[in-house]
Order: C-alpha cells, then structure tokens, then sequence
C-alpha cells in the first residue's frame, strides 16, 4: 500500500480499499473487523467540516472575507503578503486547501497586474540593456532602472505565487479538521489507546492555533525578505507611479468587494451556523475548562455528532427570509422555501476519496497493531532512543516533512503513525510526543510542485520555476521543523501532559497480557 500511494499506480482511493480485500484472505483480521475502519467517528468529523464548507462555498462568504481581509491590510506589497497569508491560512482552517488556493490566486493575479501592470510586459523589461529604450513610463528612468524596478516586480509577483499555497498548508495544521493528518492521528489514537481523550477539536486548537500563528508570521517574515516585500522601495518611499499604482490595486479590490453586495440573508445564516460550528466543537470539552459536554452522558457527545448535528440544519433553514404574513393570512405570498444547502451540492463537492482514505489509514493501523508489525518496527528503531527526546522529536518531524514531499501527506501519516507510536512505547515516552510533531509536520510540503495540490496549482500558473519552490520551501521546512519542536516542548507539554508516560498507554501493554492470558483460561476450561 505504501508503494501503491507513493507511486499512484492505482488511484489513492482505490489502494485504501485493499485491507478490505488482502485482510480477511490473508487471515490479518476478519472482514467485521476491517470494515467498521471505514466510518469512524473522525470520518464524520470530516464530512461534517467539508459540508460546512461546501456551504460557505455555495453563498460566496469565502470571497466577502478574503476581499475584506485586504482591504484592511491595505495594497503595499509587505502588507498584501501578509493579507493574502491570514486569509488563506484562516479559510484553510476550514475549507479544503486546494480551493482555498484556487480561490486566492485569481484575486492576487488581479491586484498584482493593477499594481505592477501586465506580467510579460514586467518580463519584457527585466530584458533591457542600456542601448534599448524602455516601455512606455510614468517617469524618466533610464533602461537600468526599469529593468532593475521590472526584476524587483517579477519577485514580488513570485512571492504572492508561493506565499498563498504555502499559507495554505500552514493553516489547515490550527483545526482538527482543517487537514486530513490531524483525523488520522485522532483515529489512530482511539484504535492504539482507547482510554485516551486527550484530543479532540478544542484541545487541539489551543494546541495548532498558536503554532499556525507563530509559523505564518515566521513565514511572512522569509518571504517578504527573500521577494523583496520588506524593501523599502515600495514599503516606504513612495512614487508617484508607485502611488497610482497602488490607488488602482485598491480600487480593484474595493470594486470586487462591491459587486458582493451587502450581506443577504442566506450569507447571514450560513455566517452564524459557521460561528456556532466552531464554537460548539471548541467549546465541548477543551480539557482547561469544563465544556458543555458535561450536560450528556460521559463519553456520549463526540465532536462527530456536534458537527453533524450542526450540518443536518443547513438542509433544513431557508436561504431566504420567510414572510410571517403568511401565518396569519393562509392567502397572502409567502417565499419559495429554498434551503441553505443540498444534498446535489453535497454530492459533487465532498472528497469521498479522502473519506476512503481516511479508511484506508485506520484499517491498515489496525492490521499493523493486530498482527504485531508495528510493535516489530518498533524494536528496530532503538537507536533512537538512545538520543534526547527532545533531538527525537527534530528527528521525526524532519524525517516526515521529508516524506511528504514526495508522497501524499495523509499517505504518509498513514504509513509512518503505527511505526512512531510503537516506537514511543517501546522507550516509555508519551506517545503523543512523538505523534502529535510528525501530525503536523507532514502537513510541511513546500519545495516541491508534486508535494500538495496548492503546490501543483500556483506552479500551474507558468510563473514559477523548481529552483523558486526549492529555494523558498527549503527554509519553511526548516522553520516548521523548529517551530514545531517549541510548541510541542512548551506548551504543548502543559496541554497535553507530554512530560510524563501515562496510564492510557501502560493500559496498552497491561490489557494486551492480560486478554491473552483470559483467553488462555477460558480455552483451558472450555476443553
């Protein structure tokens, strides 16, 4: 399966559906055992957070707060960047990363033409030479000037192309929804360590939100400096071409803002239902303080159910204002009864290629951890414990982020989770330490186009070249890799309780001995 998803010799989808054929025939696990892997609570978690976004989708509210996210940043490249990286990363939280990305690009390329002009006429003058008169100017500069002026542009532009599918990846790292990984980790936990509740969707905010933080501003940072946004060019010293210029980008972006119109009903609705999604899986039990979960029945609630809960109403509430006439005059016209959302629209828009894969992950974890192979791995990789857990955790997060760059990052989760987790229990360290740094760092696949679909889609544009990605991602692999390490060693640590070994994973090993030797007695007696 490994070779499979790595080489896509068979659609990714179709390679998760393989334990359900090789399981049972094989004698690894029986056929009731293997498909349940299938539809998993973090599964449902999952179609519910899609359908929440198909949502948003089908009423544009996406596109109302990525124009007014840079209408406030204002157009100055530094600014812009930053602009372009909070939307994306804050949308990315939520929606799918490859239309986050998809969606972003257009606006940027329109705003960058406006400020700089038309890209091949910026190529054109990156060519110069002092004998050949430059295009037609706002001002006097000599050929040199506008050839050096046109190659600062033509970075900048780079930067835009990367930073919205870079910001992408980083955002969707905040949400237990936001990226495939973080469900397989919440799966896999509930499969290797049963008794473990430690994450859910609050938790894991207060956990991812910072570090997303953290890492995007970093982000920010490298880029502006490597493209050019941080110079003082255009952040300071303004021209009056500059000037027009920038007059134009925003009047583009204000212009797109109004052909939105003011706020309708149905954006309203969905508006609310979005903020009451995330508040509730927030709030249901964020371990620092007692969530509403307490009012049900221990164990009963999940994040599933409040996800889905939420999703069933978008099905039911009208997108338009309902007349109250009608219920006191059965004569008078009342709104055609249209609902936020469909169940066509639904159809088309939900990955269930992930849903499968998803699967897939879980179903091979449980094979791995039935059958004694990752405990197997697990014993290989001892050197390991012989450095710090702390090198450890750079280790790991390192080799993963490696990983991914060539193969899928849920893939990747998939294959190397069971071999991290047994290999925490064999040297008795938490093993969220090691699980929770390569969750997030498989989601860190930035010098490659083949790494993400974000990836693929802003070197589609034709504007980038291999050397950009690798020159740029190979630093952002660096800072995710330390940033990472801080927050699992910081307050990571105070969240999760990473410090010490406890009992849901002693559990483990003590449960395993202890069926083994019950079904000894029992087969002992039945003879």
């Amino acid at each position: 399966m490994a070779v499979y998803w790595c080489t896509e010799a068979l659609p990714l989808a179709v390679t998760a559906l393989l334990p359900i054929c090789l399981f049972p025939t094989m004698g690894v696990l029986t056929s009731k055992k293997v498909c349940p892997q299938y539809f998993l609570e973090p599964n449902f978690l999952f179609f519910s957070g899609v359908v929440m976004a198909s949502a948003i989708e089908e009423w544009n509210v996406h596109r109302r707060i990525a124009l007014k996210v840079l209408n406030i940043v204002g157009v100055k490249p530094v600014w812009l960047i930053l602009g372009m990286m909070i939307t994306s990363s804050f949308l990315s939280m939520w929606l799918n990363n490859t239309a986050t990305t998809a969606m972003m690009l257009p606006i940027a390329n329109a705003i960058l033409e406006n400020l700089f002009g038309d890209l091949e006429k910026l190529k054109e003058n990156c060519k110069l030479k002092e004998d050949e008169e430059g295009a037609e100017r706002h001002d006097k500069r000599t050929p040199e000037e506008v050839r050096a002026e046109s190659e600062y542009q033509l970075k900048v532009w780079k930067g835009f192309l990367l930073c919205i599918p870079y910001a992408s990846s980083i955002g969707g790292t905040a949400t237990l929804t936001g990226t495939a990984p973080n469900l397989i980790l919440m799966g896999q936990l509930t499969s290797f360590f049963p008794d473990c509740d430690l994450v859910n969707f609050g938790s894991w905010f207060v956990f991812g939100f910072p570090l997303m933080v953290l890492f995007l501003l970093l982000g920010w940072l490298w880029i502006s400096f490597l493209y050019g946004g941080l110079n003082a060019r255009l952040c300071v010293r303004k021209q009056d071409w500059q000037a027009d210029a920038e007059r134009k980008a925003k009047a583009v972006i204000d212009e797109d803002y109004k052909k939105l119109g003011p706020m309708n009903f149905a954006e309203g609705a969905i508006t609310f239902f979005f903020i009451l999604f995330a508040v509730l899986l927030f709030t249901r039990d964020p371990k620092f303080f007692p969530g509403w979960s307490i009012f049900f029945n221990k164990g009963y609630v999940s994040d599933a159910v409040t996800g889905v809960v939420i999703i069933s109403l978008l099905f039911v509430f009208p997108s338009q204002k309902p007349s109250l006439s009608w219920w006191f005059d059965f004569h008078s016209t009342n709104t055609q009864y249209i609902p936020l959302l469909s169940w066509k629209k639904v159809q088309g828009s939900v990955s269930w290629n992930i849903i499968l894969l998803l699967g897939g992950g879980f179903a091979m974890a449980k094979g791995c951890e039935e059958s004694g192979l990752a405990s197997w791995l697990g014993t290989h990789l001892q050197p390991i414990a012989r450095v710090p857990p702390p090198v450890a955790v750079i280790l790991i997060t390192a080799f993963v982020a490696c990983f991914t760059e060539f193969a899928s990052n849920t893939a990747t989760i998939i294959i190397l989770l069971p071999i991290i987790t047994e290999l925490a229990i064999n040297i008795k360290v938490n093993p969220l330490y090691f699980m929770i740094p390569a969750t997030t760092g498989c989601s860190f696949a930035f010098m490659l186009p083949v790494s993400t679909p974000p990836n693929s889609i802003a070197f589609a544009s034709g504007h980038l070249m291999v050397k950009d990605m690798v020159k740029t991602g190979f630093m952002m692999n660096i800072l995710g890799i330390l940033t990472v390490s801080l927050a699992v060693n910081t307050w990571g640590t105070y969240m999760f309780g990473l410090s010490t070994y406890p009992d849901w994973a002693q559990s483990l090993n003590v449960t395993s001995t202890t069926t083994d030797a019950l079904c000894t007695d029992i087969e002992y007696w039945l003879k």
